[in-house]
């Protein structure tokens, strides 16, 4: 079976997620580098864990987390897509059964919330694991004077976390933020589509979805 391992050791992978996150670098967008998969993978995988679903199903969810964002090696535009057909024929190549590479492809496919739908329990996880991770250290542009609103609210989460409770089927998203900095309500303006993503791919895993900020339960 095609390992995550498997996964990071795939060169043309390798290749085209360090070029998509500069692509993405030179549009001035946040950071989508080996931080960020590696976190969206075993956040990813935790949930799965946690909620006691089997142990390939949570590796294929740690797949589909690391190879999420290949997409940008495109376009920003559709990246969830265009990563899905990117991804496809090279798992297969691998060895991948194909009835994973499904499930890994639609996964990567539905992490948008423009588009995106909890499809299967990996695809659940991966937009729960991938929307949490909004922090200060995503933000590449320096100069505080210039940044929009993507950058000030990125910059003013000073940490984010995912915590799953397995007997309360609760999925919590807890954030601290710097309302010097923004607004919570401004986190609300950009991100609250993502938000109603994330309690559907709760749902999906039989989960109600918690939003924590400051210590207040928002959701």
């Amino acid at each position: 079976m095609v390992t995550l391992d498997d996964v990071k050791g795939n060169p043309v992978l390798d290749s085209f997620i360090r070029k998509g996150n500069e692509f993405l670098g030179a549009m001035g967008y946040t950071e989508h580098s080996y931080r960020h998969i590696n976190l969206v993978s075993s956040i990813s995988k935790n949930i799965l864990d946690k909620l006691d679903y089997g142990k390939r199903e949570a590796e294929l969810a740690s797949i589909a987390g690391y190879l999420h964002d290949v997409g940008n090696v495109v376009s920003r535009n559709d990246h969830g897509i265009s990563g899905a057909a990117i991804c496809c024929p090279i798992l297969l190549q691998m060895g991948m059964n194909p009835d994973e590479v499904a499930i890994v492809i639609s996964a990567i496919a539905n992490h948008e919330e423009q588009y995106g739908q909890p499809v299967n329990t990996v695809a659940a996880a991966l937009i729960l694991a991938d929307k949490s991770d909004v922090h200060r250290s995503r933000v590449r542009n320096r100069e505080f004077a210039t940044f929009d609103i993507h950058d000030r609210v990125n910059y003013a989460v000073e940490n984010s976390l995912v915590w799953v409770d397995e007997k309360k089927r609760t999925i919590t998203m807890e954030l601290t933020i710097d309302i010097e900095i923004t607004p919570v309500m401004e986190y609300f303006e950009i991100f609250l589509t993502r938000m109603i993503l994330c309690r559907r791919a709760a749902v999906f895993l039989n989960c109600v979805f918690e939003l924590v900020v400051n210590g207040a339960r928002l959701l």
